[in-house]
């Protein structure tokens, strides 16, 4: 599989050029039913060990752009989950309702989190892996400043 890297300090991300990229560090694969979804390399290295994930409805379910969709838990954070894009969501990764820690084991495959049907009148756009790269280099900086509790300096 071809990939790009970014590196995170000392640490490498890796990107698939097959999927897109959204701003909130999810990848997304085109599927027959239209995207599934899971978190970037980067996501899940800023997360570190992911132990809970909860969602906030049963699929399948409409939702909207940065819409809160569910929670997750790791030994680094404790966020909020939000939607990627408009659309349906199709469904869960069954598996990771069982045991999120699969999101640390295999990002790229097994770790995806949901299927959603982007719908047609969409505003947000999915980055390619190259334009996610250029979007990380900006955003790194002040990741870096609140990964060390130094946000406000």
């Amino acid at each position: 599989m071809d990939s790009l890297t970014f590196m995170m300090g000392e640490f490498e991300a890796e990107f698939p050029v097959d999927r897109r990229y959204a701003k909130n560090h999810m990848w997304a694969l085109k599927t027959d039913a239209g995207h599934r979804f899971g978190f970037s390399a980067y996501a899940v290295r800023l997360l570190q060990d992911v132990y809970f994930l909860d969602w906030y409805f049963d699929a399948p379910a409409p939702v909207r752009f940065q819409q809160e969709i569910g929670s997750i838990e790791s030994k680094k954070a404790e966020s909020s989950l939000y939607a990627p894009l408009t659309g349906e969501l199709l469904a869960f990764n069954p598996a990771l309702l069982a045991d999120p820690s699969g999101i640390n084991v295999d990002k790229y495959s097994e770790g995806w989190l949901f299927d959603l049907q982007e719908s047609a009148e969409n505003e947000e756009t999915l980055m390619t892996a190259e334009e996610y790269l250029v979007h990380l280099k900006k955003v790194w900086k002040i990741t870096q400043k609140t990964i060390k509790g130094q946000v406000n300096n």
